[in-house]
């Protein structure tokens, strides 16, 4: 098993996993303790609206889905914190405007886009040096952002009223995380795919969750359990031929039933 870091692209596929794993277990903790999982899928699947727009442009796909993952996510946060719109009703909106738009320009592209497949189901095998330097500033962002805001955002995420008379940034808090949520969604989609994205932010969290409530302890366990499942499940996929993303998450859903029996067995 080990040989495989003999190659140049397992070590970036390594290295990226590990970073990504990082980012997720804590962004997700954020997610899951807010309830806000099937914001994370909204933004995922309009993301896709921007890989298609870029592939039918000739631009970078990741260019693309960043902007729309970016504009989502802003744009749910403003219409529902306006009360303009309900969150979930904007959720499906997004959700189903960005599938629909990267599936109307991959149409009008000429050819086949083949590689638009490894968005959609991941394959962190493909990551270059460029992206490995992403993901590390990205994880790097994260963490500060986590170390620096962490008792506004513990407050925000269980009980938003409670900043309001206390007259914390909420506003600005909000678009730091919505943009953070934007863009480990962006790096995700390498990994796991724009169909399997959702699970790698909230499998790792309710795994945690088992065990812990504290949520600096959620936040820690997340993040190991985020990047331990990852890394075995990249040994796996690469020993077993299989697809990388996919692998990952079966391998969080056993470690998750493992976690409810063994606790079951502790009591």
């Amino acid at each position: 098993m080990l040989e495989l870091l003999k190659y140049d692209f397992f070590q970036n596929a390594f290295i990226t996993t590990l970073l990504i794993g990082i980012s997720c277990g804590l962004v997700g903790t954020y997610i899951v303790a807010k309830r806000m999982v099937f914001i994370s899928g909204g933004i995922t699947h309009a993301s896709f609206g921007g890989l298609g727009f870029s592939y039918f442009i000739g631009l970078s796909p990741m260019t693309g889905a960043t902007f729309f993952a970016i504009v989502s996510a802003l744009g749910i946060l403003w219409f529902s914190e306006n009360k303009k719109l309900r969150e979930d009703s904007l959720i499906g909106i997004f959700w189903s405007a960005g599938m629909a738009i990267g599936i109307l320009f991959i149409y009008l592209t000429p050819g086949y886009a083949p590689d638009l497949m490894s968005y959609l189901f991941g394959n962190i095998l493909t990551v270059t040096g460029e992206q490995i330097a992403l993901s590390g500033l990205l994880c790097l962002g994260i963490i500060l952002f986590f170390v620096l805001f962490y008792r506004p955002l513990f407050y925000i995420a269980f009980d938003k009223e409670y900043c309001r008379t206390h007259h914390l940034p909420i506003q600005r808090i909000d678009i730091g995380i919505s943009l953070i949520i934007a863009l480990c969604v962006v790096f995700c989609m390498k990994l796991a795919g724009i169909i399997l994205v959702i699970s790698y932010l909230t499998i790792p969290q309710a795994i945690a969750g088992v065990f812990y409530k504290n949520f600096k302890q959620l936040l820690i366990a997340s993040a190991v359990i985020s990047s331990l499942g990852s890394l075995i499940g990249l040994f796996i996929s690469a020993l077993l031929n299989l697809p990388s993303g996919a692998t990952i998450v079966i391998c969080f859903l056993v470690f998750f039933i493992i976690a409810r029996i063994g606790k079951k067995l502790l009591r």
